[in-house]
């Protein structure tokens, strides 16, 4: 029942897809006509009648002006499986379809969907006309009451399973592949007529009703009675039946998009079949299009027939291809012109591409002969005569005026085809086709599925096997220097590839804040490359490309840091700019102003962003207002504060942090240390030392007791759970261990938290816990978003998690420290595959001051570690009892049992921090 699936290599539906017209003509006599009247009820039934009185038969058939292409992406599928469902009995008649009409002799009995149309047809003798059109009417107007889920779960299945035979055919799936890729995402052609199956399996039963009652009134249908009947007892009989119908909504209509293509896209696919096959496939003029019909002619003059010149070639002469056929798949806003070609088993497809690119290039060349023209012009007339002879069916005389009147409004616009068809020169056809076909063209080519099997007994699965002994790993040596200007240099030299990287570290970062307007450092960082006293933003980004370097900046909490990367080729020129962004930053007004109104737009962003809503606040919570991690996580700083910035702010900023003695030189590649100093003394000479503030980064005591702190986000499906504490700076002598506790924890996928809210209570698409990296105290914390209605038992669960590690009852095991142990060492070969991999682990140990071998003894103190080690972490770092929780959510679905839970006091603060209300009373 799908159209796209009766395509088939060799079968063109011609009179289903007819081409059409652009206004009646008048010259050649046609061969023949069909006579017809045309009513239009009061409900807006279009009514046609054909009469035929050579046989006691009529054929009734009906057109709704609805396909796939009506549908929605995520809605595929509706209009054909609505098809099955108009068999299936309505209120009147709730029995199938079939069982009324095989009992009064109906032929030509069928329904069919494609990407326009929907229709019905069969043919009845003469006296079974009332109940045809009894039976036609009931489903039109009486069709809802008879749709139940069990009927809809019926079809569905039939449709799927449709589905899967169509697709289960050699080359079935081409077409699915064909629509997704010669169209684009939204065009209404680019998914398949029959739908995809997850579309299918969301259909509900209302979704079908609100289908029905959109697309199936008598005002979007066309009925057509050809046969035994004179026009006006058609009228008559009609009324009687459909006159009482009600008119459906109006309805919006897609006009012509026929996304013609440029170049050439190329797919390969592997299917079971004993033969490749090529497809070529143009995006060209829609029905009712002259060029359309051309295009037509021109598909026949190369394939149709054995002295085409395609067939000709490949199959006759050269004897490379099985079959060859052209056509054009018409659609109402589009449609296709198609070359399928099935190679000879044993010659290869690209030979056979080959003979088609010649056979077109030549025909693109000199287009057609008038013999050529001649015999497929006479067989496009004989193939309509023979058509007509019927009064139903494909082809037919009540499907072709049903098919100009649905898409044409006028059903006699088939003698304009015909005219066409007849009068068409080779010049106009050569001109369509070069036209269309001279580009834009989309190649598939099907490979046959290799014959392969299983071979050998399997191995024993019973257990892994083991890994063997891991690889010996250590993090490359370190090289060290300091400028005369007091820079600090480390060097790794990695000669894999030509490339040398670079990573400016300044003592600077968010912290910096603390000294300027909060935001300051962020966009002091992000205008870094916005220009320097000698060259545009648009130079450097340029002059970053022509070189194949690459620039990036930016800060965490301590520290800001610029990345570079250089060809080694190009080192000179590419360290020049380095130096030049570094130290003569212009920060132009304009540049300034833009990148000033994105950090606030940024802002407003995090204050509706869940996440960012408690990244925002949580710093102030628990550092207060004087600490220099007291400011947003986000290092954006608040509306007001950016607002302040002036563009004297940002040349502070440089002039105070970019000191050559506080800041460290990072350098990873193709380069040894004494190439590298004589370039970065001479290009750094005018980087003069100085001294940089002390940032208030002291400890900062644990709250009395926990607190909750709820962020109102009406409407919310999720809430954010974060809940903290600070705990030991980064660089202590327990970090392996505190790391090895909070990995069990919460750390990785499968830490405890993880487990228990995703895997154990299906609340929550991922929860963790972490310790941010910061040179003072830094922030631990747990960090959930869970289902609304979960949100207070996910708070209990995180405050079981935590205590259970901390009180003993639920101590780290030797199991969890065994894996954790193993991850933590095991990955290091892959974790220092590049260089930029050691790039940034050599920054971290120089942003924390561990000592320039920690890498080289890393793998030892971890496998050193003990299980009262990791306990002990868990004891010393762990404040359940002292928790700030803050909570993003619907209030008015979560503030209740976030009271009962009595974890502490309750506060309603707004997206900065300040207190709205207090809740515990």
């Amino acid at each position: 029942m799908n159209l796209l699936r009766r395509l088939s290599a060799g079968l063109l539906l011609l009179l289903c897809t007819m081409p059409a017209f652009a206004q009646t003509e008048e010259a050649t006599d046609l061969p023949v006509e069909i006579p017809y009247e045309k009513f239009v009820l009061d409900n807006g039934l279009t009514l046609i009648v054909s009469p035929d009185h050579k046989a006691p038969i009529v054929a009734v058939n009906i057109w709704y002006h609805v396909g796939s292409k009506n549908e929605k992406p995520g809605r595929t599928g509706f209009a054909h499986l609505f098809e099955h469902l108009m068999f299936n009995g309505s209120e009147h008649f709730n029995d199938d379809w079939f069982q009324a009409l095989e009992r009064v002799g109906a032929t030509d009995l069928n329904g069919t969907t494609n990407r326009d149309r929907t229709n019905y047809f069969q043919t009845v003798p003469v006296n079974a006309l009332d109940l045809v059109l009894w039976l036609e009417s009931d489903r039109m107007g009486h069709l809802l009451g008879a749709i139940d889920q069990a009927k809809l779960d019926e079809q569905r299945g039939v449709v799927q399973n449709e589905k899967r035979q169509g697709e289960n055919q050699p080359y079935g799936k081409v077409w699915n592949i064909i629509a997704e890729h010669t169209y684009p995402e939204g065009h209404p052609y680019s998914w398949p007529v029959i739908g995809y199956m997850e579309d299918l399996d969301a259909a509900t039963l209302e979704d079908v009703h609100e289908w029905f009652k959109t697309y199936y009134g008598p005002n979007n249908a066309t009925i057509v009675i050809a046969g035994d009947i004179d026009p006006q007892t058609a009228l008559e009989k009609v009324k009687k039946y459909f006159g009482s119908i009600p008119p459906g909504p109006p309805l919006a209509k897609p006009k012509a998009w026929v996304a013609k293509r440029t170049g050439e896209q190329r797919m390969t696919m592997e299917d079971r079949v004993p033969q490749a096959r090529l497809y070529k496939v143009w995006n060209v003029p829609e029905w009712g299009h002259p060029e359309r019909d051309y295009l037509d002619l021109a598909a026949d003059v190369l394939a149709s027939g054995k002295t085409s010149r395609l067939y000709r070639r490949l199959v006759y002469t050269d004897q490379i291809a099985t079959d060859v056929n052209a056509f054009v798949y018409t659609g109402e806003i589009g449609s296709q012109f198609m070359i399928i070609a099935t190679a000879r088993p044993g010659v290869p497809l690209e030979k056979v591409e080959q003979a088609v690119d010649e056979e077109l290039a030549r025909f693109l060349q000199e287009g057609p002969t008038a013999d050529e023209l001649e015999r497929v012009k006479a067989d496009f007339i004989a193939g309509f005569i023979r058509g007509v002879e019927r009064i139903g069916g494909f082809g037919g005389k009540s499907d072709i005026l049903a098919q100009y009147e649905v898409y044409g409004g006028d059903p006699g616009l088939y003698k304009v085809t015909l005219r066409r068809m007849q009068q068409a020169t080779p010049a106009q056809v050569l001109e369509a086709a070069r036209k269309w076909l001279s580009d834009g063209v989309f190649v598939l080519e099907v490979h046959p599925y290799p014959k392969l099997q299983a071979s050998g007994e399997d191995v024993d699965r019973s257990q892994l096997p083991p890994v063997g002994t891991p690889p010996e790993v250590s993090f490359p040596e370190v090289q060290q220097a300091t400028l005369s200007n007091g820079l600090k240099v480390l060097l790794v030299e990695r000669h894999a590839v030509p490339v040398v990287n670079f990573q400016l570290i300044l003592d600077a970062g968010y912290a910096a804040d603390q000294f300027a307007r909060p935001g300051t450092a962020t966009l002091a960082m992000n205008m870094l490359d916005e220009g320097t006293t000698s060259r545009t933003a648009l130079e450097i980004s340029d002059e970053l490309d022509r070189l194949g370097a690459r620039l990036s900046t930016g800060s965490d909490l301590d520290v800001s840091t610029v990345y570079f990367s250089a060809l080694r080729d190009k080192l000179d020129p590419s360290l020049e700019l380095f130096a030049d962004v570094v130290l003569h930053p212009a920060f132009p007004e304009a540049d300034f102003q833009r990148l000033k109104q994105q950090q606030l737009v940024a802002i407003q962003r995090e204050q509706v962003s869940p996440v960012q809503m408690a990244l925002r606040v949580f710093p102030r919570l628990l550092y207060g207002e004087n600490h220099a991690y007291g400011l947003p996580l986000t290092g954006s700083g608040t509306p007001e504060s950016v607002q302040q910035i002036t563009r004297d702010d940002l040349v502070r900023f440089h002039q105070t942090w970019f000191k050559p003695n506080h800041a460290t030189l990072v350098v990873v590649g193709d380069i040894t240390m004494d190439e590298l100093l004589p370039k970065l003394e001479r290009l750094l000479a005018e980087w003069n030392p100085g001294d940089v503030p002390q940032k208030n980064i002291q400890d900062v005591p644990q709250k009395d007791r926990s607190v909750v702190y709820l962020i109102d986000r009406p409407g919310s499906e999720q809430s954010i759970i974060f809940a903290g504490h600070v705990a030991p700076p980064e660089a202590n002598p327990r970090e392996l261990a505190i790391k090895a506790m909070n990995t069990v924890l919460g750390g990785a996928f499968t830490s405890r938290i993880n487990m228990n809210l995703r895997e154990d209570k299906h609340w929550s698409y991922g929860a963790r816990s972490m310790l941010m990296s910061a040179r003072g105290p830094r922030p631990f914390i747990v960090y959930a978003p869970v289902q609304t209605d979960k949100t207070a038992p996910a708070m209990l669960e995180i405050k079981k998690e935590l205590d259970g590690i901390v009180n003993g009852q639920k101590p780290v095991t030797p199991e969890e420290l065994d894996k954790v142990q193993r991850n933590l060492t095991l990955r290091l070969p892959g974790r220092w595959e590049t260089a930029n991999a050691i790039l940034d682990d050599l920054s971290y140990v120089v942003q924390f001051g561990w000592p320039l071998d920690y890498w080289r003894t890393y793998p030892d103190a971890v496998r050193a570690l003990t299980l009262e080690d990791v306990n002990a972490a868990a004891r010393e770092v762990l404040h359940p009892d002292r928790l700030v929780w803050v909570v993003v959510g619907d209030r008015s679905r979560i503030e209740d049992e976030i009271r009962q839970l009595e974890l502490g006091p309750v506060y309603l603060i707004d997206t900065e921090g300040n207190l709205l209300a207090s809740l515990s009373e």
